[in-house]
């Protein structure tokens, strides 16, 4: 698809320039298969004097650097989107809508009859208060998840700068600098790492059977789209790893600190006392704070404060909490078993 784009943007991928001694499809399709390269020791001549464009001219005894991405690079964005999707896909599937089961009747609901909403509390409340300390494993989930999105997006950029030939931890800080130099003395870096213009060598033998050697120049009109995509990439990588690597920090330091848990809580139950949120965080490990944190996210705030005001006088009182009687919950809503799930009665 992407490289479809390409094309009906810019035309062919790849045109190569020769003295006809070749037809123009058998070396655009060699070129384009194999690959191409230019001359770092001619990136900085005067072009139209010296050389006919950048990284271009005599190559003999110079250092090579071969471009063969152009090719792969539709493929490779494809595959980092899957990298980028399988801690979302991972995280869907071990969560498998508990926390849309649990408050399933209460989610985005501002006004309903009291009686309903008394009845949904009351199960919300009991399915907690029968499975305190059952939820590690889905607090294990959570943070791998988190965790797993920090890894993501540092293997991301180190795979993309492998891709580009070492070229792309650097790449965004020499654009910035491109930009601030004085324009008769700066030097593009993204035309160094995505040329337009490179070289590529064709070899066959002649009518005699000797060796023959031909230069072409290569067009990579696809390289105008590349640098872009790339640039914003680079951007868009370093966003996500400062992003990802404070929520890790952040949800080591909530694992480590109950005072931290304590303050998430009286942010949301703001009309609770210090006292019993102290108590309720004291009583509760790591997975149930967990699930009491996502109510907040999911439930109306006066509907989650009363029910953590009740939670706070079951624990401390340690009794269960009243439910609506069997035929009661049948006719209001299916019941929740332990895991958040609804089953048949």
């Amino acid at each position: 698809m992407l490289t479809n784009a390409y094309l009906l943007l810019l035309g062919d991928p790849i045109a190569c320039i020769n003295d006809g001694s070749i037809p123009m499809h058998v070396i655009n399709t060699f070129c384009w298969i194999t690959y191409t390269f230019t001359i770092p020791g001619q990136q900085h001549r005067q072009i139209g004097t010296e050389v006919a464009a950048h990284g271009l001219g005599n190559e003999y005894g110079q250092e090579k650097r071969y471009h063969s991405y152009y090719q792969w690079v539709p493929f490779v964005l494809f595959f980092q989107g899957l990298m980028f999707y399988i801690p979302h896909w991972i995280w869907k599937n071990l969560e498998d809508g508990k926390m849309r089961n649990i408050t399933e009747g209460l989610r985005g609901f501002i006004t309903m009859p009291e009686d309903y909403r008394k009845d949904r509390q009351a199960r919300i409340i009991k399915y907690f208060v029968d499975s305190l300390s059952t939820h590690s494993s889905y607090s294990f989930a959570y943070y791998f998840c988190e965790a797993l999105n920090f890894a993501n997006v540092v293997l991301n950029i180190f795979l993309v700068d492998k891709f580009l030939g070492g070229a792309f931890l650097t790449y965004g800080t020499e654009v910035i600098k491109f930009s601030n130099m004085d324009q008769d003395h700066r030097f593009d870096p993204m035309i160094e790492i995505f040329p337009r213009l490179t070289k590529c060598t064709f070899r066959k033998f002649g009518p005699g059977g000797s060796p023959q050697t031909h230069d072409t120049l290569c067009v990579l009109a696809l390289n105008i789209l590349n640098e872009k995509i790339y640039i914003f990439l680079w951007f868009w990588f370093i966003i996500l790893s400062v992003i990802s690597g404070v929520a890790l920090v952040y949800s080591l330091v909530v694992i480590m600190m109950p005072t931290t848990r304590e303050t998430i809580i009286k942010r949301s139950y703001r009309s609770g006392q210090s006292k019993e949120i102290q108590f309720l965080i004291r009583r509760l490990d790591i997975g149930d704070f967990l699930v009491l944190h996502f109510l907040s996210q999911n439930l109306n705030t006066k509907y989650y404060c009363e029910m953590v005001h009740e939670l706070c006088t079951i624990l401390t009182n340690s009794r269960t909490p009243s439910a609506p009687s069997t035929m009661e919950m049948q006719n209001i809503y299916p019941a929740v078993d332990q895991y958040g799930k609804e089953t048949e009665t």
